[in-house]
């Protein structure tokens, strides 16, 4: 049976010793912390190496008296060593919570890290961005490094798999812009300029930018999912090891397929909105399909099937490196995956539409209008 623990302390030696004895656990420990606080006189050590046994508790007992007398501790064994830098690791100060900020404050600071973290944001993109064109580069100079296996097989589930949805909302679409164009001219006796409504918008902003959204909630979602629990798992860390660039085996086959894909989907997506308003058209309008095709031979320049060109791959580029990004980023649990791919999703959209209002304003400086 352990003895209780006690100390005696020995004021000639050195200056004032504390030698303690017996076990220092919680069953033991008795009235120790009041007769430790009631030490009168000088200490300057305190000697552990009779001590039967000690726990979390008789150690924090004595690293709290070291620490107010500022004394040092001798007698410890190895495994007592490493259990006192533990407690001494966990004796932090508490943090005192700072006063509540009034309102307006409080509201500028949530502004303030939230315009801080989407600089953070922007900065690791663009980061991002240009090593996925030092990987292209890479690959360039040596072809066989380049994934056409992993690159066809983003191109079925970026772009074939997607073709029934997005075809569906773009021929809805279409339908929506001729029906609610028709309401409104007909005021002016002008229901003929819906056919003008119909191809301009579709060509030039709508086929592209809902394709473009739509692309980012299901492709890039997919990404940043894939990505981030490939990190999760550790799968990413094993390929560097084995020396496999993740940039080059997981990244750029799934850029190269949005970029693609995008400029195929976007086409495809103006196509039908055409389809599905000249069928409105006819339907309510009475516009029979080959005038409602020669009409929009006529009123639609070949500048607003260009503008859908160039736009669409810079939008698929964006898909695809902030779900990549993104996927990257996920580093502690599986939280983070959820919430990475949220981000990826919000800030692929949002920066499409960033894009598509410079580019508009762009092709209107140069003449394309």
């Amino acid at each position: 049976m352990s003895a209780s623990a006690d100390f005696s302390h020995d004021r000639a030696d050195d200056g004032g010793v504390l030698r303690f004895t017996g076990d220092l656990s919680l069953a033991h420990v008795g009235d120790l912390p009041e007769r430790l606080n009631a030490v009168d006189g000088p200490v300057n050590r305190i000697d552990l190496s009779r001590v039967d046994r000690i726990d979390t508790v008789g150690a924090w007992l004595i690293h709290r008296f070291a620490r107010d007398r500022d004394v040092t501790i001798d007698g410890l064994s190895d495994d007592s060593r490493h259990l006192f830098d533990q407690v001494a690791a966990a004796d932090d100060p508490v943090v005192r919570k700072d006063k509540a900020l009034s309102p307006p404050l409080r509201v500028l600071e949530e502004i303030g890290d939230a315009v801080s973290g989407s600089g953070r944001q922007l900065l690791g993109l663009l980061g991002f961005m240009g090593a996925t064109v030092i990987a292209f580069g890479n690959v360039l100079r040596h072809p066989r490094r380049f994934r056409f296996n992993a690159t066809v097989q983003r191109f079925e589930v970026v772009g074939v798999s997607a073709l029934g949805i997005i075809g569906l909302m773009s021929f809805l679409i279409g339908m929506v812009i001729a029906q609610q164009g028709a309401v409104q001219l007909r005021q002016f006796g002008a229901e003929v300029f819906t056919i003008n409504l119909i191809g301009r918008l579709t060509f030039r902003e709508l086929g592209v930018l809902m394709t473009a959204i739509m692309v980012a909630g299901r492709s890039g979602s997919a990404f940043a999912a894939q990505l981030g629990t490939m990190k999760l798992t550790e799968e990413i860390d094993a390929m560097r090891t084995i020396g496999v660039s993740p940039m080059e085996a997981l990244v750029l086959p799934r850029v190269i397929a949005a970029i693609v894909m995008m400029l195929l989907l976007g086409f495809y997506a103006s196509i039908i909105a055409i389809i599905g308003g000249g069928l409105l058209s006819w339907a309510q309008l009475g516009i029979p399909p080959i005038t409602f095709v020669t009409r929009i031979r006529e009123v639609v320049p070949i500048t607003d099937l260009y503008i859908g060109i160039i736009k669409a791959p810079v939008f698929g580029a964006i898909i695809g490196i902030a779900g990549c990004f993104h996927g990257m980023q996920v580093e502690s649990d599986a939280e983070q995956v959820g919430n990475r791919t949220t981000a990826a999703v919000v800030q692929a959209i949002f920066l499409v539409i960033v894009l598509d209002a410079f580019f508009a304003i762009f092709f209107a400086w140069i003449g394309w209008i």
